[in-house]
This record gives C-alpha cells, structure tokens and sequence, in this order.
C-alpha cells in the first residue's frame, strides 16, 4: 500500500453532522475515540498519519479556540502535522489583516510543536477508568440529546417556528441550500444551518445539550465518589477541560428570557410551553454540572476578558432579538401585504447578521 499511496495518510474528522446527529458531548468523545484506535491502527502499519480536522466556527461544528484543541488531542495524534479548516466568520476575526493572522499562525504552530514534544505527559487521564466515565457520559448524552430532538413528537415544527431557519434559508450565505432534500425533516438539514439558527435565538442548544443529564445520571449512580473523579479528570485532562471550556463559553452567550421570546412564534402554544420548559430543564442542569466540576462559580469565571467582552454585548444584541421576533412574527403573519414587504425581509436579514456578528462563532 505505501508503495502505490506513500507512507504519510490523511484522514478528515467530522464534526457537524455527528453534532446534529448525537449531540455536542457525544459527537467530540466519538471523535476522541477515533483519533486512538487510528493513531494505533497506523502505528502498527508504520504509515504516517496526518489528521484533517474539518472544523466549523461554532462550538456545535468542533469551533472554539485552536490552540487549546489542539493539546487537547490524544497521544500521538498531531505528531510533528496537523490540518485544520478555518471557515466563515472565522476567516475575518484571525486573518483580515496580517498581525492577527502572523499571531494565529504563530499560535498553531506552537500548540503544534507543544503537541508533539509533550505527546502523552499531559494525557495521563487516557486510562481505563478515564475512557469508561466518558464513555458513560457520552452514551447518557445522546440519550438525552435524542430523546429530545428526534423522539419528541413536535420537535421538528416547534425548531422550525421559534427559530429563524426559514428566513436564514433565504439568505445567500453559502454555496449549498439549507437542507439535502425538500421537506423538514432534522435529518436532511445541514448542520450549517442547524447550528446557526439556535444561536441566533439565543439557546445556543448544540453546543450544550444533554450533558447536564449526563452528569447527572452519572452522580446517581456512583454518588459523591462519582463526582470526585470527574473533577479528579477535568483536572488532569486536556479533553475534558477543552469541552468544558468551550461549553462555558456557549452558555455564557445563551440567554433563556430573550430565547422565551422566539417561543412565543410557536403556534401551538402547549407544545411551545413543554419543549422550551424541557430545555431550560436542561440548561439548568449543564449550567450546575459546569459548576460543580470545574468550581466555578460564574461563567467565564477564568477568562474574565472574554466575559467583559460578552457582557458589553449584550446591550446592542438584546434589541436586535427583540426586534427580530417581531419582525419574524410580522413576516409570517396572514397578512399578504407584511409577508411581501420587502422592508421587513432586510430588516430580518440585517438582525440575523448583526447577531451573528455579536456572537461571534455562531456558524
């Protein structure tokens, strides 16, 4: 085989339509996984293995800052090359001019080499009893993760109207439509889009969901012990801290008073009710299960820059949601004349950019 195809093998990892399809936790833990058994598989095949990381900007498409996931990597995995994407919104925070992009570039490279000559001594969590906590966390996850999205009768009409995926269909921000094959059906979206919309309503929901159950699940069944050891783990791994870091930061930028208002575009209104109760449920318990690992006490509660950054925010991005409902509620609305004006269209459009922009890595 290396004869014909060289001694070096690149392999991409996914990580939207794994998001969509198990949830946040779940889709990096799998990803984690695959990552050994190759870094294994072409050892024993003395190949050399390059990684293609096909990263989005947001945290629900594997987003969040490139130095830390990349020491965050298993053993053996970056080994002297790494190859990532760098897309949307992304592309003009780290390289629209050349200081930031020489400081970007600077930054990988060293998380490279840090990578590489540090392989294995900061991964001592890689063990048995390591791997078989996230693999519990992992499976209550998606558990929890599915039994919402894909097992709740309504789910489907309730994303579609407390969100703006219609109106973010409409817009020409990417080279292929919004979903694979006509209908609305979850499965056939793209993750583009799928992310996109819940961070425009504010919920933010791929990047978090279902690992409040998780760790809950996993306290009641190994009791105080069961949370020591998490906290033993987070201490001590990279993977653990990164997914815990990026999800601080996406429920730092969710907000449930301003994402209630966008339930409030969900016709049937008992429905509306249950599934969004489901989820603040949820966002409750990822907020206390962040907390009592990591102790923190607020989020951002390390990175106090990046809160002040988000906070000062707000103020400009809270009227632009308000305003969107109301021009998404005018929209589709009855009436002929409000769904053909074309002044309520770009109003729509423009929201949708300015909170996009204020969020940061939404897409």
């Amino acid at each position: 085989v290396t004869r014909h195809l060289g001694n070096t093998q690149e392999v991409m990892l996914g990580y939207s339509d794994s998001n969509k399809d198990g949830g946040f936790f779940t889709s990096i833990w799998s990803l984690y996984q695959a990552e050994i058994a190759l870094v294994e598989t072409f050892r024993e095949a003395d190949v050399t293995l390059r990684l293609f990381h096909g990263r989005g900007g947001s945290v629900g498409r594997g987003g969040g800052p490139s130095y830390d996931a990349i020491l965050a990597q298993p053993a053996g995995s970056v080994n002297g090359q790494i190859r990532m994407t760098e897309q949307g919104e992304i592309i003009a925070s780290k390289y629209a001019n050349p200081h930031n992009g020489r400081r970007n570039l600077e930054t990988l490279l060293a998380a490279t080499l840090e990578a590489t000559l540090l392989s294995g001594a900061d991964h001592t969590t890689d063990t048995p009893a390591f791997l078989a906590a996230m693999h519990e966390l992992s499976r209550a996850a998606q558990h929890a993760y599915r039994a919402l999205v894909y097992e709740t009768p309504g789910f489907t009409d309730y994303f579609f109207e407390s969100t703006p995926i219609s109106e973010i269909a409409e817009l020409n921000i990417g080279s292929r439509p919004a979903s694979r094959k006509p209908g609305r059906r979850i499965e056939d979206l793209r993750a583009i889009p799928w992310v996109f919309s819940w961070a425009q309503c504010r919920l933010m929901l791929p990047g978090w969901y279902g690992f409040g159950s998780a760790v809950a699940a996993y306290r009641t069944q190994h009791g105080a012990a069961g949370l020591a050891r998490l906290k033993k783990f987070y201490t001590a791994s990279p993977f653990l801290q990164t997914a815990l870091s990026n999800m601080d930061m996406v429920l730092a930028k969710s907000d449930l008073t301003v994402a209630a208002r966008y339930a409030e575009l969900v016709k049937d209104k008992k429905r509306a009710r249950t599934i969004f109760a489901r989820i603040c449920v949820e966002w409750e318990a990822t907020r206390d299960a962040l907390f009592a690992i990591s102790g923190q006490r607020s989020f951002l509660a390390n990175n106090p820059l990046l809160a002040r950054s988000i906070k000062n925010r707000f103020a400009y991005l809270d009227p632009l949601n308000h305003l969107q409902v109301e021009l998404i509620r005018r929209h589709r609305s009855g009436n002929a004349a409000e769904r053909a004006n074309e002044r309520i269209k770009r109003g729509i459009h423009l929201s949708i950019n300015g909170i996009a922009a204020g969020l940061r890595n939404s897409g």
